[in-house]
């Protein structure tokens, strides 16, 4: 059933969030339903059609269908797109962003700044033509030429997180499609509407239609992609159990899998930083987006002398957070995704207090005037955590951050290096020294140095160490290439007409 309007359908005057399969919107074969909140009021916006097996089936069917005309377009032709894409992109960022807010809870101006980092991946997959040139030698024996090339996969899928509607999928499926894929994005239930807003953007750019679909979905629909026979490669985003399971299920399937888990992200306070700045950053990095960021701070291990200073100035920073609507002018901090979501946080503080932490700034009972009925919390505060307590070990994902006191550099670097996750880490310091053994030791695949959200530009790649990544390539930039595509190696030789005999001998040089 094809579904009206920008990718809804009404059910009983029930506005329904569609799929996006084969250039049109399709309310599916399913009969059921998730809600969609508005994290700002607690109310319920509009309901998801959750996908069947059916309609992931039929998915996965347009996005084949549509592989070997898509592979076959010379890359300066997909690169064309791109640009339009691009340009698209820029003319509805604000109506981007004011989805985005509706349905995720985040300021507009973080909103903004979400679709501008995946715009950069957009640019990137722009250069196209110049990303898959080969290696040519010519001579490599008498009369024998060899070069390399990069050839698509077929059906790739992108399995993307609530905390970036836009940003996470292109950081995913421009580079693919560039490469000559055809793709399936499952976003998330909790904010899908973003996602058809760019598959309705890639069909203005020129996107021939089954290249880009989106089925929307919960569990049943990730298993039915995993399981799916033709679907060649999953990227994943998100927490690190989960991560593990797609990982698993997908390669035990044949498929080439890029599972992007959970952090525990670090920011080392040496006794020497600018105390000022160093808050600055730390409200921004923890606080930012309710802390639910991947590459959020949420431990500051403070070094030596500088404790007591650091929580200070940051206590009074936290109670000064301004939190209230995305849509707000005046707000810093909206409210968290879903009630469920901020229970599981509230839960966390709990937790922290009971196993002897000291609570600065409490957020639990922050409200909002006029928002009561929202999913907000305050910024809230942990000193003297300890690396034995769940609220250090776990990813909280909400504004939570905790302090841990550190003797020397020499405990604080252990304390980054002996965490499961390695996802992303950051020193604060005048010395130029500890900064570059630092960057040089710590076992964290993203490194910042006065910089507390170390996300690499588009031109390089985003990824983590230890728990925080599984598979062997990195998101975005280079890396992308390499993991959406296959190389071929060719080696020629043109015959005359002399004949040379049968060899036996293994060829050489």
């Amino acid at each position: 059933m094809e579904a009206a309007g920008i990718g809804t359908s009404f059910q009983g005057g029930v506005t329904v969030i569609a799929n996006f399969i084969g250039g049109k919107h399709k309310s599916g074969s399913s009969e059921r339903l998730a809600p969609v909140y508005n994290p700002a009021t607690g109310e319920i916006a509009s309901h998801v059609a959750l996908a069947s097996k059916t309609d992931v089936d039929a998915a996965v069917a347009a996005a084949a269908t549509a592989f070997p005309a898509w592979a076959a377009t010379p890359p300066l032709k997909r690169a064309r797109i791109m640009f339009r894409f691009k340009e698209l992109i820029e003319r509805n960022l604000d109506r981007l962003a004011a989805t985005i807010t509706a349905e995720h809870g985040k300021v507009l101006s973080d909103a903004k700044g979400e679709v501008i980092r995946g715009l950069e991946v957009v640019e990137y997959a722009c250069g196209i033509t110049e990303l898959l040139k080969g290696d040519y030698t010519e001579q490599i024996a008498k009369g024998i030429d060899g070069w390399t090339m990069r050839q698509p996969l077929g059906v790739g899928v992108g399995i993307t997180p609530f905390n970036f509607p836009a940003m996470v999928p292109m950081w995913m499926f421009p580079m693919a499609i560039a490469c000559g894929n055809t793709f399936v994005l499952k976003p998330s239930e909790r904010d899908p509407t973003t996602s058809v807003l760019l598959a309705e953007l890639l069909q203005e750019a020129g996107l021939p239609d089954g290249v880009f679909n989106v089925v929307q979905g919960d569990k049943s629909a990730v298993d039915a992609l995993l399981d799916h026979p033709k679907v060649k490669a999953v990227s994943f985003v998100g927490s690190t159990p989960i991560a593990e399971y797609i990982y698993s299920r997908g390669c035990s399937n044949g498929k080439r899998v890029q599972a992007l888990g959970g952090a525990k992200n670090h920011m080392v306070v040496m006794p020497d930083a600018d105390l000022d700045r160093t808050v600055d950053a730390l409200m921004g990095a923890g606080y930012g987006a309710a802390g639910e960021r991947c590459m959020a701070i949420s431990v500051a291990v403070a070094v030596g002398s500088i404790g007591d200073a650091l929580v200070d100035k940051l206590a009074a920073r936290v109670r000064e957070l301004r939190v209230g609507p995305g849509t707000a002018a005046a707000s810093e901090m909206g409210p968290v995704v879903t009630a469920q979501h901020r229970e599981k946080i509230v839960g966390y503080i709990e937790s922290g207090l009971a196993e002897g932490a000291l609570l600065v700034v409490d957020g639990r009972e922050r409200v909002v005037p006029g928002h009561e009925r929202g999913f907000f919390l305050g910024g809230t505060l942990f000193d003297h955590v300890t690396p034995d307590m769940k609220i250090y070990r776990e990813e909280i994902f909400g504004p939570v951050v905790c302090i841990v006191r550190a003797a020397d550099f020499a405990t604080a670097l252990a304390l980054v290096d002996e965490h499961e996750y390695g996802n992303g880490a950051a020193i604060f310091t005048r010395d130029g020294e500890a900064a570059r053994e630092f960057s040089h030791l710590v076992q964290a695949g993203m490194v910042g140095v006065n910089v507390p959200i170390p996300v690499p530009m588009a031109f390089h790649s985003f990824g983590g160490w230890k728990k925080s990544l599984l598979g062997d390539h990195h998101a975005h930039g280079p890396e992308a290439v390499r993991f959406y595509t296959r190389q071929k190696a060719v080696t020629q030789r043109w015959l005359g007409g002399r004949a040379h005999g049968a060899e036996f001998a293994m060829p050489t040089m």
